[in-house]
């Protein structure tokens, strides 16, 4: 019997759904969260720098390595545990610690990374948190807590996950650049299932900082399109008018043209990673299923009120540079158009010329051939003559007599040879 051959990749594809489990966490205790993008597109050497610097951690702590070309690492730091995962634009550094500071969200507790370290990182932060996890109190003491850690104005609270735990934070920088959250569970909450929640936290802000660099690009581009802009309707109303060349229009038009395909080039991947990490957020707030905590705000509201005007504005910035694009497109169309009626009409008024020019070559030919036969009967008669002149004095005939009697007869056969000649030419 024939054995059944397994793709090469079947186990690989199989485990990489496994490949990330979530933290075990169990309160009280806090995560101290950082992600690093990338300066540029990710190359093998930034995979590798990444990977070195991960190990350059795990060697202050005497900790194992990673296996090489590892995505992700899951070990333990001496008293605290580390989650890395290498994505594709940033790198995350989760450090969980088992205990809680006296000062809630101490700016010492993220010395859990060595400054020196940090100086070398092979990217920038793009975000970083302290999330505090704590046992659930009742409510009246998690608002007061709420009141006393988080700006009022932009606090967000929700109860999460059939009311397993209350989740919070303002999504502000502290003093030290770090964002902070607050998470209050139950004591039966499983620590994996607090795991989750830290997780889910830590991806919603991240995914919402990346999310938030399309709006830069928006921001950087939006002047210039604008002009753009301008300069197409000019275009386009310079056209209808007729008031420029078709030359001087298409240079226009392709300069314009090409600067759109460079932007829409420089722009297409992170509209398109904005568009997903926008997803990723709501996907992230909805599994957390929230309701309302003591009339506060939750975090789906937030994003409401905060981050999707954003998301829309990108989405409609990329609407315009597509609508732009498609504009010029139809107005090259346009061109095209006109500089083909125009080309007919030009060739009309050729062929035109050209039908008189052959009517002049015509009545010229048949003028020349006139003039031909004229030229050649009067040398042929000449010629005539003086081969018969011999022959006049005994036929008794005068020379004057013998040449007017040659002259219709050599007219009519040089008539007839040239009519003959122009035949067999046609």
């Amino acid at each position: 019997m024939r054995q059944t051959q397994d793709h090469p990749l079947r186990y690989a594809l199989a485990n990489e759904l496994h490949a990330r489990p979530f933290p075990a966490l169990q309160a009280p205790a806090q995560a101290v969260y950082l992600a690093v993008k990338r300066p540029s597109e990710p190359a093998e050497a930034d995979l590798a720098a990444d990977v070195a610097h991960l190990t350059g951690l795990l060697d202050r702590f005497g900790a194992k390595h990673p296996q090489p070309g590892a995505t992700h690492y899951f070990g333990d730091l001496g008293p605290y545990t580390l989650k890395w995962e290498r994505h594709t634009e940033f790198v995350t550094y989760t450090v969980f610690v088992p205990s809680l500071e006296q000062r809630p969200f101490d700016k010492q507790s993220f010395d859990v990374f060595p400054a020196d370290w940090l100086a070398d990182l092979p990217g920038q932060r793009i975000t970083s948190a302290l999330i505090r996890v704590e046992h659930k109190p009742d409510p009246k003491d998690i608002m007061d807590r709420l009141g006393d850690w988080f700006v009022p104005e932009s606090l967000a609270a929700s109860s999460i996950l059939d009311g397993t735990a209350v989740m919070a934070g303002d999504f502000r920088f502290d003093s030290a650049g770090h964002m902070r959250f607050a998470v209050f569970v139950r004591p039966d909450a499983g620590p994996r299932r607090v795991g989750r929640i830290v997780q889910r936290i830590c991806e919603i802000e991240t995914y919402k900082a990346m999310s938030m660099l399309g709006l830069v690009r928006v921001r950087e581009m939006s002047s210039r399109l604008g002009v753009i802009d301008g300069q197409l309707q000019a275009l386009t109303q310079a056209m209808a008018e007729q008031s420029a060349g078709a030359e001087e229009t298409l240079g226009g038009l392709l300069s314009i043209a090409s600067e759109l395909e460079s932007i829409s080039a420089q722009t297409s991947f992170r509209f398109g990673a904005t568009k997903a990490y926008a997803t990723l957020v709501a996907q992230r707030i909805d599994v957390l299923r929230e309701d309302r905590f003591e009339e506060r705000q939750s975090f789906r509201e937030f994003m409401a009120r905060r981050f999707d005007p954003s998301m829309r504005t990108v989405q409609a910035a990329e609407a315009r540079l597509e609508s732009m694009a498609a504009r010029a497109a139809r107005t090259g169309d346009l061109l095209r158009t006109r500089v083909d009626v125009d080309r007919s009409a030009q060739n009309q008024v050729l062929l035109a010329s050209m039908d008189r020019r052959a009517a002049l070559q015509l009545r010229l030919q048949k003028t020349v051939e006139g003039l031909s036969v004229v030229a050649i009967s009067y040398y042929a008669v000449n010629l005539a003559s003086y081969l018969l002149y011999p022959a006049a004095g005994p036929l008794g005939l005068s020379k004057g007599t013998l040449t007017a009697m040659l002259t219709p007869l050599v007219i009519g056969a040089v008539y007839l040879l040239v009519r003959r000649i122009r035949r067999e030419a046609e």
